[in-house]
């Protein structure tokens, strides 16, 4: 067996190479504030906004980052990214409810010690029931069940999960698998208790980290309280932290500059608000950076007009990614395939690898030319426009792709409808596939193809809201899965990126980059390049106020 725990860094890059290639790679437009060893605060709550509500408190049922953010904090992991770190590596995962763990040179065995003397917010004691108990749930093994599980595909290779006493447990793989531990290390991943039942976590969650849920008020707010028994001592410095729910954005800015808020929601200042908060509030601290969201179309593949193959390609030839680039970001969103692409990416591929395929062609008239020729074959033209709805989640920055994507349709005899749909209920209609064409927003937890195609893309996954089911892109997932090979690795995923392109599965359009803003009394948060998922523990956060 290969040891791991927090004795040497040498042992965990070990164990990195073991699991796979860390994901490497600079960040863009990084600037994160500084944290003075000596100085930190205790006590203030901080002050936090969101778009919308959250549809519920339950990590293990919801998608949504106004689930993760708000909620990360009340839980813990087995493991987790080191939340001062700007970008989640293998290199950079820590123990947390773990003491440590233990590989077996075959990769099919992972055995954690975990952590002694940790209660639950009500008082009972952790063990290695609670951790089994989940990952039963996850794994639809137990007779506790979810009314959903967006996740439960990451675990589809584990065979079993056993408790060896009170406070070890072991992962068994039905094959080495190189991205187990960062399924285990994302913000997604909290361990629940086996005596709350799910219904409950729903309504009020118990956890085990620093800070304690209060109350989820619709429309108003969501507010948590610190967790005075914490098992890391001395942690979380704020007493509390409140999440005002303003709906619309231009308001959520003007409260920020106005100091009524201590940060915007982390996905929050666009690049055209960005340059606006520099002038009208110098000393905010904003970090730009890439959030692994991809902005996409998910189509009805099964219902016309998109059960045409002709259709779904015209849909693809009309998209002008690089002027929707420079109105939504002025330039800065990133084009590429369904993965996170280069140089912020490590797996995914620019629009150059993709430069032959439908809507990366570099003569947008060229390409809707040849829409409307399919469009003309489908039986539509000029005097015979498809009429549709286009529909999307009611925030501003869905609206405005949608907005862009429904001019762009015009352009091939599409006339479309714009459809806002409440976030309370935007996912179970994605789920319920009662739409004909949506404008969506995917984030990765992850940058590993693991996480993002078997996700999005495995057949009968939650979130492959349109059903695709491609065996032979099945069996290339399962390869990528298996390959230790860095560069064997990445070319898989290079062909698994022109599939998905040339079968209009999920059209994407650009990769977002945006800012997170923070007043400068706000210290101790690093805000993360690669995943908008991870980094909101918070207990390391204090107000120099």
């Amino acid at each position: 067996m290969t040891r791991t725990s927090t004795a040497t860094e040498r042992k965990r890059n070990n164990l990195a190479l073991r699991f796979g290639s860390a994901l490497l790679g600079a960040a863009l437009g990084l600037c994160a504030a500084a944290l003075p060893a000596h100085a930190q605060k205790a006590g203030g709550t901080l002050r936090g906004q969101m778009a919308d509500t959250p549809p519920s408190p339950s990590l293990h049922e919801e998608i949504t980052v106004s689930v993760a953010v708000p909620f990360m904090g009340v839980f813990n992991n087995l493991v987790i990214y080191d939340q001062s770190v700007e970008r989640n590596t293998f290199e950079s995962i820590r123990p947390e409810l773990a003491t440590g763990w233990t590989v077996s040179d075959d990769g099919l065995t992972v055995r954690f010690d975990l952590r002694q003397g940790v209660k639950w917010h009500d008082g009972k004691p952790f063990s290695s029931a609670d951790v089994k108990c989940t990952f039963d749930m996850l794994m639809d093994k137990g007779e506790v069940k979810l009314r959903r599980n967006p996740r439960g595909v990451w675990y589809e290779n584990v065979e079993k999960v056993t408790a060896d006493g009170d406070f070890q447990v072991t992962f068994r793989l039905k094959a080495p698998q190189p991205s187990l531990l960062a399924f285990l290390a994302a913000g997604w991943t909290a361990i629940y208790p086996c005596h709350v039942p799910p219904a409950q976590m729903r309504r009020h969650p118990i956890g085990t980290g620093p800070f304690k849920f209060v109350e989820l008020k619709s429309n108003e707010r969501v507010k948590l309280e610190k967790n005075r028994d914490y098992w890391k001592p001395g942690r979380p410095y704020l007493d509390g932290i409140e999440y005002s729910i303003i709906a619309n954005r231009a308001t959520r800015m003007l409260a920020f500059t106005a100091g009524r808020a201590d940060m915007t929601f982390p996905t929050d200042v666009t690049v055209p608000l960005l340059n606006d908060m520099k002038k009208s509030l110098p000393t905010a601290q904003c970090t730009l950076r890439p959030l692994g969201v991809s902005y996409n179309l998910i189509i009805n593949r099964d219902e016309a007009p998109f059960n045409d193959p002709r259709t779904r390609t015209a849909v693809a030839l009309t998209i002008d990614r690089k002027s929707i680039v420079e109105i939504i970001s002025e330039g800065k969103d990133l084009i590429g395939g369904a993965m996170l692409p280069p140089p912020a990416g490590v797996w995914g591929v620019d629009a150059e690898v993709l430069k032959d395929l439908p809507g990366y062609g570099g003569d947008i008239e060229a390409s809707r030319e040849k829409a409307r020729a399919l469009m003309r074959e489908a039986g539509y033209g000029p005097d015979n426009r498809l009429k549709i709805k286009v529909s999307t989640r009611n925030t501003a920055s869905y609206r405005d792709f949608a907005v862009i994507l429904i001019d762009h349709l015009r352009q091939i005899y599409i006339d479309g409808e714009l459809e806002m749909i409440d976030s309370a209920v935007y996912f179970n209609r994605l789920y319920q596939k009662k739409y004909t064409l949506v404008l969506n927003a995917t984030g990765s937890s992850l940058d590993d193809p693991d996480q993002h195609f078997v996700e999005n893309y495995g057949c009968g996954a939650l979130r492959n809201f349109n059903g695709y089911c491609n065996p032979e892109l099945t069996a290339l997932m399962a390869t990528q899965s298996r390959e230790r090979d860095t560069d064997k690795r990445r070319a898989i995923v290079r062909d698994i990126e022109r599939k998905l392109v040339e079968d209009t599965v999920r059209p994407i359009i650009s990769h977002s980059v945006a800012a997170a803003c923070m007043q400068p009394e706000v210290k101790g948060l690093t805000i993360m390049s690669n995943s908008i998922y991870n980094g909101w523990r918070f207990e390391d956060v204090w107000l120099d106020r």
